[in-house]
């Protein structure tokens, strides 16, 4: 049993902890492709793994999303179902004025798929003030590729730290053995560059133009020494963030 769950709380002991900390902690991720060697709920198992040990450090209510999201670029590769944005963003709309009503005041999004960052920012934006609710969104690829850049890890799709993810989530689901050796199309990592920059980008409306058959990277680079404590470094930095970013909105609002 996960004693921060909504799904495996009973009524009377949501109401305690809603009471307590109120605060709710959602995993986003997708169904999706991930090449021969990587599940197709690669970002949702991952974002939940990691939800969860985050929902547990900050004594939060964990409250499952699903298991997809917006993943177009995907969509010619078997395996995946995509939402319209409309779809998304209304469903985690619906989801927040819910738990809004139950007396949740802040919101810690656990994200790890790219595709989802445009929809999560724009419902963010639009109920935030609304509801009277703090929202913080923590974009876990993004904390586990600072950790692990060092280290040679990469965050490419399917590659190194995805595969670290899965690992840590469940080994019984990887099957490097597909994998002859790292995928490098030339250009893909130019690419993905190009299209995470945060100056000047482009965009790729279909994942073949980094790899023809859908993923790239060195998935051999995940070691079974660097599994044990994954989620627990991931969450770690995920919780010094959040707490950051929620102490910023307490100055901000005490200066009103």
């Amino acid at each position: 049993m996960n004693r921060h769950s909504i799904m495996d709380l009973a009524s009377p002991d949501v109401k305690d902890l809603v009471a307590r900390s109120a605060i709710a902690v959602i995993p986003m991720g997708s169904t999706e492709q991930h090449g021969p060697h990587l599940p197709n709920g690669t970002d949702t198992f991952v974002a939940e793994l990691i939800a969860m040990d985050v929902a547990r450090e900050l004594d939060a209510l964990y409250v499952p999303f699903g298991p997809y999201g917006v993943t177009p670029i995907h969509a010619d590769h078997p395996g995946t179902i995509s939402l319209r944005r409309g779809t998304f963003e209304a469903l985690l709309l619906d989801i927040l004025e819910e738990l809004t009503n139950m007396g949740i005041k802040t919101f810690v999004f656990v994200n790890w798929h790219e595709g989802n960052i445009p929809s999560m920012d724009a419902v963010a934006y639009s109920v935030q003030k609304r509801l009277g609710i703090n929202i913080v969104s923590a974009q876990a690829c993004y904390v586990a590729q600072r950790i692990y850049k060092d280290l040679g890890g990469e965050l490419t799709h399917g590659g190194g730290i995805e595969t670290l993810g899965v690992l840590a989530y469940d080994p019984d689901l990887v099957k490097v053995d597909r994998v002859t050796e790292p995928s490098r199309p030339v250009g893909a990592e130019e690419l993905d560059e190009m299209r995470r920059s945060k100056e000047v980008y482009g965009f790729v409306t279909n994942v073949s133009e980094l790899a023809h058959d859908g993923w790239y990277g060195n998935p051999h680079w995940a070691k079974t020494d660097l599994v044990k404590d994954f989620s627990m470094k991931v969450t770690a930095e995920i919780v010094v963030l959040v707490n950051g970013a929620r102490r910023a909105r307490a100055i901000a609002q005490n200066r009103k």
